[in-house]
């Protein structure tokens, strides 16, 4: 393999391995394996090295690519046409896709249908409204805060859901005659992520 090759190949792994603390609760849900969605957030420290790692590998790529090469012999050979995933081309969507890898916490939140959107309560009696918050570990991101809304929204009697990675919680503002605080933590449980006690 040329050492273009390995570059191009070293720069995809890094960015889809910099982002895969974000984009395994979207496969997750996806697949319908909400479970296995917290399996990543280990990676999350090291997220800003192997955003670093991408960048580099992508510039030293693309100097190997732009360098003037020295011409050792003048031929019109059809032959030294570069195959498409040694091009300009490939690289450039290689290029793409990593900055798409390395955004997706950016707009993984688009993936989950209705998870910031408050809920219509036709009428509940003050008295009933409870607000609890819940402390959450595994959440690294947007995107990990959306699926944990997502999923708490589908319950009946939940009034509002706000899930906060950076402050490792969700506030969940619910009626308590329809919705048990159990049904509450069992939900966020079947994301995949912990509530600390």
């Amino acid at each position: 393999m040329r050492s273009e090759n390995k570059l191009v190949v070293t720069s995809i792994l890094a960015a889809i391995t910099a982002s895969l603390c974000c984009i395994t609760p979207v496969l997750a849900l996806i697949a319908g394996t909400s479970g296995v969605a917290s399996t990543f957030s280990w990676i999350e420290p090291f997220r800003p090295y192997l955003i670093g790692l991408t960048v580099l590998v992508l510039i030293f790529a693309w100097y190997q690519k732009l360098k003037l090469k020295k011409q050792e012999i003048d031929c019109d050979c059809e032959d030294d046409k570069p195959r498409f995933i040694q091009s300009k081309k490939f690289l450039f969507l290689v290029t793409i896709f990593a900055g798409l890898m390395l955004a997706f916490p950016h707009y993984s939140h688009l993936f989950y249908s209705n998870s910031n959107v408050e809920k219509q309560v036709v009428y509940v009696s003050e008295s009933n409204v409870s607000e609890l918050t819940y402390s959450i570990q595994g959440m690294t991101c947007a995107g990990c805060e959306a699926h944990i809304e997502s999923e708490v929204n589908k319950l009946d009697g939940i009034i509002k859901v706000k899930a906060n990675h950076e402050k490792s919680n969700a506030v969940v503002k619910f009626d308590k005659t329809k919705v048990t605080n159990k049904e509450i933590e069992d939900a966020i449980g079947k994301t995949g992520y912990k509530i600390i006690e």
